[in-house]
């Protein structure tokens, strides 16, 4: 059976949709985090964020608009943060804003806005319901289903990928080519959508 391929555009509009989804199921239980604006303790202390190539295009067209100096001052954290990332370090999320605040709250990763805490973390892993881990989990699925010629990997990672027109192009235009990524992928831990589901 032949598959119609969905573009690019409408793939951000159920990612969209994927995520409203997901906070109409979780409002009950986070009507009992801790968590509070400028807390950040997730995006300092957790470690990994990892997004779909297609938060990835999603996350760099957000970059994209912004003005200089900080356009190129994210770009340098966010090799900061790959080369970091690479020695197995606990990173600070590159879009971290001094004041805790979030440069992409409006467009983050579902790894962002699946996190929170019914306790003050206090350099602790949150603690969550258990109900909800599933339903991330659930999620993360649909997510990579949605984007099955993509990849999931580390934040940092994913975006450096982007960066490279011979990686981008092809997946825009809907393709999976796995071999021009290879060994960089295996190295970083790059998962194939198509393949984890």
């Amino acid at each position: 059976m032949n598959k119609m391929k969905i573009t690019i555009e409408e793939k951000k509009k159920r990612l969209l949709a994927i995520y409203d989804h997901y906070e109409k199921d979780m409002a009950e239980f986070k009507k009992a985090a801790a968590c509070v604006v400028g807390c950040a303790e997730c995006c300092i202390d957790v470690g990994k964020i990892d997004i779909t190539s297609l938060e990835g295009i999603i996350i760099r067209e957000q970059i994209a608009i912004f003005d200089e100096p900080l356009k190129s001052e994210i770009k340098a954290k966010l090799i900061q943060n790959k080369a970091e990332s690479e020695q197995q370090e606990l990173v600070r999320c590159a879009f971290l804003r001094e004041d805790q605040s979030c440069l992409i709250y409006h467009v983050r990763p579902f790894s962002c806005r699946q996190l929170y805490s019914i306790r003050k973390c206090n350099g602790a892993p949150p603690i969550m319901h258990r109900h909800t881990v599933e339903l991330a989990r659930q999620t993360v699925k649909e997510i990579q289903r949605l984007d099955s010629n993509g990849y999931s990997g580390h934040i940092s990672y994913i975006l450096f990928l982007l960066e490279n027109r011979n990686f981008r192009d092809p997946y825009l235009g809907g393709h999976i080519e796995p071999e021009k990524i290879a060994s960089f992928g295996r190295s970083h831990r790059i998962f194939i959508n198509h393949f984890v589901l």
